[in-house]
């Protein structure tokens, strides 16, 4: 091939069509079509269709939980607060896209609750570090986490001020003394 396409080319596709497309548009031939190769190149990296929908989903869970954690702990500035920020901000097409996947698919469905538990458990992390008891974390964790999906799963972007007044808000609740 001239191209030398890599398999991280065809999941770099794959969650852009997934967030475009939805799931049902992962299939060989119109992402070769797309790539511009023949379905050849997708049959070399990936044994089937199905083993090329688990590696969708696992490169989702690098992208979505690993790096944005990894990135995370690099910074110098309070990580729960750019936590929010970013997940408030983002695009959140590709989440929603993997959620709903995941409503039909037991795989999928496998996938998402890891990524939540992933994420859940280093909100907690930061929350406890930063001096919460344990239980106290956990919980707050779990209601950060359910702002962020309702919020992915919502058809209502924020405005840039809105985004900043939630994530300030959230920020104000996770750290309110219950005492």
């Amino acid at each position: 091939m001239a191209d030398q396409l890599s398999a991280k080319d065809w999941l770099d596709l794959g969650l852009k069509t997934l967030a475009s497309d939805g799931f049902t548009a992962l299939k060989a031939e119109p992402l070769a079509k797309a790539m511009g190769v023949s379905r050849g190149s997708f049959y070399w990296h990936f044994a089937d269709l199905p083993a090329y929908h688990a590696a969708v989903l696992d490169y989702w869970r690098e992208v979505a939980a690993e790096r944005v954690i990894a990135d995370l702990k690099s910074t110098r500035e309070s990580r729960l607060a750019l936590l929010l920020r970013r997940s408030f901000s983002g695009r959140l097409a590709l989440e929603k896209a993997v959620r709903s996947w995941a409503a039909i698919d037991p795989r999928a469905r496998a996938v998402v609750q890891a990524v939540d538990r992933r994420r859940l458990d280093y909100i907690a992390l930061l929350l406890a570090e930063s001096g919460l008891e344990s239980d106290v974390a956990q919980a707050r964790a779990q209601i950060l986490y359910w702002a962020f999906v309702g919020y992915a799963l919502s058809d209502q972007p924020l405005p840039k001020a809105g985004q900043e007044s939630v994530a300030n808000e959230l920020l104000r609740i996770a750290f309110t003394t219950t005492r």
